[in-house]
């Protein structure tokens, strides 16, 4: 019987669409678990009441959101998935050879309408699939195709009219991978949006500093604005709609600044910062430690798994570089490595310490 003073909510998105999918299923395996066990055994009403309103309730999700309702399910979709992404890049790739293979055969006018109409076509055909296709397979690999005929539109015009390439191109390339995105919910083409964005937030940081654009990657500190605005983006515009992509902007914008940090904490010298390079080093790496463990600290009180996989790496990182800067060059090979090993089970104890009181405090894992 439903309680009515309490709301009944339900899902408005895929992702929470298989999260309930996915409740269903465990909550059965457990309760068949229980009877077996003799700790309760409910009537056959009862079971036939349950086994009914799952099945209306997995039936009224998949019909909304095509969602997988068996493990079996699942696994084809995963299969689908990589048929999808192999697809796309086959499909993209084909593209681009037959672009050069053919490439000299057209006209001037004939290559300039070919370009311009081959991005807009794949988007158009994009659009249509994300419409019609609920499991979105297909528009997702039209996206991928949409995508690479576009970067192969401006990187065609610049040879065709001598035009000197520029970094705002990562500019526009970003901007379209974001528009079919989130068109067709890829994640794939929302990493490559994420990285040309960020690629051109540093070529004009690099350039505000005098540097030509195309050596902007030789100061790693162009990238840490970007991993910044990047990490911190999922914040500004809700995504809940969207899935995976939260998880792809924190991942990318921790990856676009711990890496960074990394390299001018073994190479001071290519640092904006002019004092000592061993000062330099020295700050990146109480920088590099400060950040990742309190990016493991953010992961576990926001219960987002892959913050606090990242920040470990990263975390890990560090300490081993500083590891081998300190005693590698006098300690014997034997002592060094089990240093390293025995640090790895002193981490294994911490990292255990803290699940406990993470389980303790009735925290999800």
């Amino acid at each position: 019987m439903k309680n009515p003073g309490k709301k009944q909510t339900s899902p408005t998105s895929k992702t929470d669409a298989q999260h309930r999918a996915d409740q269903i299923r465990y909550f059965q395996d457990e309760l068949e678990l229980i009877e077996h066990e003799s700790i309760v055994s409910l009537t056959k009403k009862q079971r036939s009441a349950i086994a009914a309103y799952h099945e209306k309730l997995l039936s009224h999700l998949s019909d909304l959101f095509d969602i997988d309702i068996s493990k079996r399910e699942k696994q084809l979709s995963l299969g689908m998935k990589i048929a999808s992404f192999l697809g796309a890049l086959g499909l993209a790739a084909s593209v681009f050879f037959l672009f050069y293979q053919f490439w000299g055969r057209f006209s001037t006018d004939v290559q300039v309408l070919i370009l311009s109409a081959s991005p807009i076509m794949a988007l158009a055909v994009t659009m249509v699939a994300a419409r019609r296709e609920r499991t979105g397979y297909f528009s997702k690999l039209f996206g991928m195709v949409a995508f690479a005929c576009f970067v192969l539109n401006l990187s065609m015009f610049w040879q065709i009219f001598n035009i000197i390439p520029s970094y705002t191109a990562f500019l526009a390339w970003g901007a379209f991978a974001l528009i079919l995105a989130y068109a067709s919910n890829t994640r794939l083409l929302l990493a490559a949006g994420i990285i040309c964005l960020a690629l051109f937030l540093s070529a004009q940081a690099g350039t505000w500093t005098g540097v030509y654009w195309i050596h902007f990657g030789e100061r790693p500190e162009n990238f840490l604005l970007p991993a910044a605005l990047i990490f911190f983006l999922p914040y500004c515009i809700p995504h809940r709609k969207f899935t995976g992509f939260e998880v792809i902007y924190r991942v990318f914008g921790m990856l676009f600044f711990f890496i960074p940090v990394l390299i001018l904490a073994n190479w001071g010298r290519i640092s904006y910062i002019q004092i000592n390079n061993s000062t330099i080093e020295v700050l990146y790496q109480i920088a590099g430690f400060l950040f990742s463990a309190s990016a493991i600290w953010l992961g576990i009180r926001k219960n987002w798994p892959d913050v606090i996989n990242t920040g470990n790496v990263f975390f890990v990182l560090f300490l081993y570089t500083k590891f081998f800067d300190w005693w590698w060059d006098w300690m014997p090979k034997y002592l060094f490595f089990l240093v390293i090993g025995l640090t790895a089970i002193l981490a294994l104890f911490i990292l255990k310490r803290l699940r406990k009181t993470g389980i303790d405090n009735g925290e999800e894992g």
